[in-house]
């Protein structure tokens, strides 16, 4: 079975996004766990999850992708900041049991000036306190641009932290097509050479998920903004190879592309094609 959809706002209520996913042609989606720029949650509504999870199981649908918070930064230099982010995740991985299975997708931090060695120890530490090895869900590690100080802008950062977590069998990558450009890693020329990479350093087996999007950037501009499908850097034909390559298969994929729900509703069946092809 192909999976693919969209992000959605969660504002929407859970129930709700599952039926907008099934509007606009998707079998899973994803939405972010709380404000995506602040630290307010919705109230738990436990019937409103049960009710996802029997829509979504009628409905066939893929893994569900949550989303932390861009506010969360495990390796910031300020204790008090790495103390939230650090509880917030233990808040959202316990509310995610009432998803049981499901993805929830973070981006690894940004160091703001300490050094990538010591923001992975600190990313790996508090991954160490947050995760039980009885939780259903997956944690995925984003593959990121490398703006800034952005730690996991090369698959061996994520390697080194997945390296020094316990639980390494609660761990993924979510791969980011937009990041991994820009990152430098040219998915347009050597998408296989890419992958073999990837294999290498982390293992194919590790690759949960993957973000589909476009880039406004050339390869390895390290800026991270996002363009609809086909419209970017990266091109139609490479998105293409992406989502049909052989060792890509069964993953979600995931929309960010700069879109409103008619626009996803467009890329969606334009996906759906390239795999009927």
């Amino acid at each position: 079975m192909f999976v693919i959809g969209s992000h959605l706002s969660i504002s929407k209520g859970y129930l709700n996004m599952g039926k907008e996913a099934t509007k606009i042609g998707g079998n899973t989606f994803q939405y972010f766990t709380r404000n995506p720029r602040g630290g307010s949650m919705r109230a738990l509504d436990v019937e409103d999850m049960n009710s996802l999870s029997a829509y979504m199981k009628e409905h066939n649908f893929g893994t569900l992708l949550a989303h932390a918070p861009y506010t969360y930064n495990p390796c910031a230099a300020k204790e008090d900041l790495r103390a939230f982010a650090k509880q917030a995740m233990t808040e959202d991985l316990e509310r995610m049991e009432y998803l049981p299975g499901a993805f929830y997708n973070f981006h690894p931090g940004s160091h703001v000036g300490q050094g990538s060695e010591a923001g992975i120890e600190l990313i790996a530490a508090a991954l160490n306190e947050c995760i039980s090895s009885t939780q259903s869900v997956t944690i995925l590690l984003e593959t990121m641009a490398g703006k800034g100080s952005e730690i996991g802008r090369s698959f061996e950062e994520l390697k080194e932290i997945m390296d020094r977590v316990s639980c390494k069998e609660k761990l993924g990558v979510c791969f980011d097509t937009c990041h991994v450009w820009d990152g430098g890693y040219d998915i347009v020329n050597h998408l296989d050479e890419v992958l073999l990479e990837f294999d290498r350093l982390i293992g194919l087996d590790k690759l949960c998920a993957v973000h589909l999007n476009d880039s406004m950037n050339d390869c390895g501009a390290h800026k991270d903004r996002h363009q609809k499908l086909g419209l970017g850097k990266i091109g139609e034909e490479a998105l293409r190879r992406v989502v049909t390559h052989p060792a890509l298969q069964g993953r979600p994929f995931i929309l960010e592309t700069p879109n409103e729900d008619v626009g996803y509703a467009s890329e969606i069946a334009m996906v759906r094609k390239w795999q009927e092809q």
